[in-house]
């Protein structure tokens, strides 16, 4: 299983061998370490948690469980696989290049904040007409008639908009710079720049 926490630099742009400019999304991958590994015996679940950068802030249980996978306090997130494979054991370090040029990923980020939004921005909603005596510009229009009397809970309107999970599936790996410790993914990534974003090997 490949899989790596990286944060997200910016875009760039490439030009493959055969000559064709490629957008790519640069992700700062600095060496991730596995820090737990979860199996069905002991957590009832199959996954790995993987540590990355330094953590400011930790409380005593934390340095407590990072001590035993003899690492300082990190960020860390979790990996669901079905197969833990014999390599992967705490303490091994995941550098830029467990991914190659080519490999298939799903990236995961938390989108941009916009805030609260109408259903035009949101949802895509068409505005009313500006004629005709039409008066209702911006508005959601009718949200249901008289039965049930309710609004059915995912019904479409104005609300908090990004600042959610995103994932992003199946974008190729499209660079990899090991001495600088930099990994392209083809196309564009969720969240702002800086932001933490998660990287995992399709199946």
């Amino acid at each position: 299983m490949k899989a790596l926490i990286t944060r997200k630099i910016g875009m760039a742009s490439i030009i493959t061998d055969d000559g064709q400019l490629t957008p790519v999304t640069l992700l700062s991958a600095s060496p991730c370490v596995i820090t737990q590994v979860k199996t069905d015996e002991t957590d009832g679940y199959t996954a790995i948690q993987v540590g990355f950068e330094t953590a400011k802030k930790t409380n005593k249980a934390q340095v407590g469980h990072f001590k035993a996978a003899n690492v300082l306090p990190k960020i860390v997130r979790e990996f669901r696989t079905d197969l833990i494979e014999e390599s992967i054991k705490v303490g091994v370090q995941l550098p830029a290049d467990t991914f190659t040029v080519g490999d298939i990923v799903h990236v995961t980020g938390t989108s941009k904040g916009k805030g609260f939004a109408g259903t035009i921005k949101r949802h895509n909603f068409h505005r009313g007409r500006k004629t005709h005596g039409g008066q209702s510009y911006r508005r959601p229009g009718s949200i249901g008639s008289m039965y049930p009397q309710k609004i059915f809970k995912g019904k479409r309107m104005a609300g908090q908009m990004g600042n959610e999970q995103v994932t992003v599936r199946n974008l190729k790996v499209a660079l990899i710079d090991n001495d600088n410790q930099i990994i392209g993914v083809a196309g564009a990534v969720p969240g702002p720049r800086k932001g933490i974003i998660l990287l995992k090997g399709a199946k």
